[in-house]
């Protein structure tokens, strides 16, 4: 494999989510700005105007990629090289995964995603799909090489000034904990391992978790777990509409 290309320097500093603020995930259709949250985390591509407006009222705002797979329905979708194009995402139409050994590739598409987060003024990074090696992706990954990417890529966010945080993979929590500036997690609490997400809280790192309606959750217990560990629990729809349920 190539070497894996040469970060900057990072900035001065950036954004450091503490444990128990509040959030909003929404992913899909128009982003709903009534929503009170302290923490709005939204696609990269929202209109300027939505960040503006959230910013305005002292909100921290998110931008979403996919840093694990391709999306055909994306503007910079025609840029990545066939030879990183791995197996159909199941589950997700128009997604492939990506060969993450390929930093030197990904390298220049992952930059400029990232410059435009840094110049529409978003807060911080969720680089989803982060978790991939143990995933069908058609590419012999490792740990070692999800841990690399990872690492590079808080590198990149850190020198645009950009916290960046932890997508699932509980597994990499101890690696990646003094690089990643806070979680988020998806039915963790259903499946059992949110627990492992604590060295974040332990760190003064946010976790943001978000269980799903699709899911038989009891979201009553989440929530008492949550207020317990100061973990920000949230409610939602797998697509991530503006619906959101929050803890009492």
């Amino acid at each position: 494999m190539p070497p894996i290309p040469a970060s900057p320097p990072p900035a001065a500093d950036w954004w450091r989510p503490a444990p128990g603020l509040t959030w909003q995930w929404q992913l899909d259709e128009e982003v709903d700005t009534s929503v009170e949250a302290e923490v709005y985390d939204i696609d990269l591509y929202a209109p300027q105007e939505v960040i503006d407006e959230l910013h305005a009222r002292g909100v921290r705002v998110i931008c979403y990629i996919s840093v694990g797979s391709w999306e055909d329905w994306r503007p910079d979708a025609d840029q990545f090289p066939e030879e990183v194009l791995g197996r159909a995402y199941e589950g997700w139409p128009g997604e492939r995964w990506l060969d993450i050994r390929r930093i030197d590739l990904l390298a220049p598409i992952m930059r400029a995603r990232l410059d435009l987060c840094a110049a529409k003024g978003f807060d911080g990074v969720e680089p989803d799909n982060i978790e991939i090696y143990t995933n069908r992706t058609g590419f012999p990954l490792t740990y070692a090489d999800q841990l690399a990417y990872a690492r590079w890529l808080a590198d990149e966010a850190h020198a645009r000034g950009l916290a960046i945080g932890l997508k699932n993979a509980p597994e990499m929590v101890a690696d990646s904990l003094e690089f990643f500036d806070f979680a988020i997690t998806e039915d963790a609490f259903y499946y059992g391992w949110i627990e492992e997400m604590l060295p974040f809280v332990e760190a003064g790192k946010a976790v943001f978790a978000a269980e799903y309606t699709d899911m038989p959750v009891d979201f009553e217990a989440a929530c008492a777990w949550g207020r317990a560990h100061n973990v920000s629990f949230i409610l939602k729809p797998r697509i991530l509409t503006a619906w959101r349920q929050t803890c009492p």
